[in-house]
């Protein structure tokens, strides 16, 4: 029999700055601040809710020297699974599908796993081999779980524990929703629940938005956007739970303003990220945050989680750029180009 790790083990993830953003602010027409995920050690926001998940199986693990996780997930979520549990001294193994680009797959290697194996055409073929080829046959194996684990929304849900004062929203993308339902729990417990909630799909990945739109829980038949990490045909039960207040409001854009989005962001704030972040950064352009909450003053407080994510490069932003026809902006001897203000937890 193992011993119990000490309550006092380190936690899996960092608590990031909040930034306001001069240039995104003037953009927007209000105070835009956003929410450094992309800093976490996995590279997005997963860090927390799978670093959360990872780090309580260990504390009531009946044998935490003996633990193995296992993931499946061909993107962040394996990565943080394996960067977690790397940093906590323990193996990780993760199942990615066929399609999964070779440079996820040496991210995850890279991070440490102990195996990444790859078989299966999609995720649930992917899951399905892990569980009953991997979990079965290992009975000190764990599952960790992409998203839809309340593990995984307490550990989402410290991003608002370290918000100082009351934004007046919050602008979050959805995939499978644990960043969101994180969100949720966590302005429930500051009692914050007047909060406008924004959540942002892209066009082929919003299953999010028709569950709403149907009343009930839809699975998309496929995936067909380029935000692969919004890739979850289904929500959970509770995403769909939460999405039924008042408070939230969901908005879905194209393929083309996620990577304008990303291009942006590069360009005025100098952050890498994916389009399925950088679809939120868009709500902040042409006048789109405006539109879908209006009321907005030069005063408004909004905060955007900018989720990050790891399955990016130069390269690939600038491949996005010409596959959607986007110009390098030019910036004229007259245009001012603001800085960023930092006020780390302050908003």
């Amino acid at each position: 029999m193992g011993s119990l790790p000490s309550p006092d083990l380190p936690k899996p993830w960092v608590s990031t700055p909040l930034i306001e953003s001069a240039a995104l602010s003037k953009a927007a027409g209000c105070r835009i601040f956003l929410k450094l995920e992309n800093l976490q050690p996995a590279a997005s926001f997963k860090s927390r809710g799978i670093g959360n998940l990872i780090r309580r199986a260990l504390l009531t693990h009946p044998t935490p020297d003996l633990t193995h996780f296992y993931s499946s997930s061909g993107g962040n979520a394996g990565l943080a699974c394996v960067t977690a549990a790397h940093t906590l001294g323990r193996p990780a193994t993760v199942v990615v599908p066929m399609p999964t680009k070779p440079l996820m797959v040496a991210k995850i290697k890279n991070a440490g796993a102990t195996d990444v194996i790859q078989t299966g055409a999609s995720w649930a073929e992917a899951d399905a081999y892990l569980r009953e080829e991997l979990l079965a046959k290992d009975k000190n194996g764990v599952y960790v779980p992409p998203f839809d684990h309340e593990d995984v929304w307490d550990g989402a849900a410290t991003i608002v524990e370290e918000l100082e004062e009351k934004p007046d929203a919050v602008v979050c993308s959805v995939g499978g929703g644990g960043l969101f339902c994180g969100l949720m729990m966590g302005l429930d417990k500051k009692e914050w629940g007047d909060v406008k909630v924004l959540t942002v799909e892209t066009e082929g990945a919003e299953s999010f938005h028709k569950s709403l739109a149907k009343g009930e829980l839809v699975r998309l038949d496929e995936i067909t956007s380029i935000c692969t990490s919004l890739g979850a045909r289904t929500v959970g039960k509770k995403t769909f739970e939460y999405g039924q207040r008042k408070n939230v409001r969901s908005v879905v854009l194209e393929d083309r303003e996620a990577v304008m989005g990303c291009w942006r962001l590069a360009d005025d704030e100098r952050f890498l990220v994916e389009p399925a972040c950088g679809v939120n950064v868009a709500l902040c352009y042409d006048g789109r945050l405006e539109k879908v909450l209006p009321g907005l003053t030069a005063e408004s407080k909004v905060v955007i989680v900018l989720c990050g994510g790891a399955a990016v490069t130069l390269e690939l932003l600038m491949e996005w750029r010409d596959k959607f026809g986007l110009m390098e902006r030019e910036t004229t001897e007259d245009e001012e180009v603001p800085s960023t203000v930092a006020r780390n937890g302050q908003c």
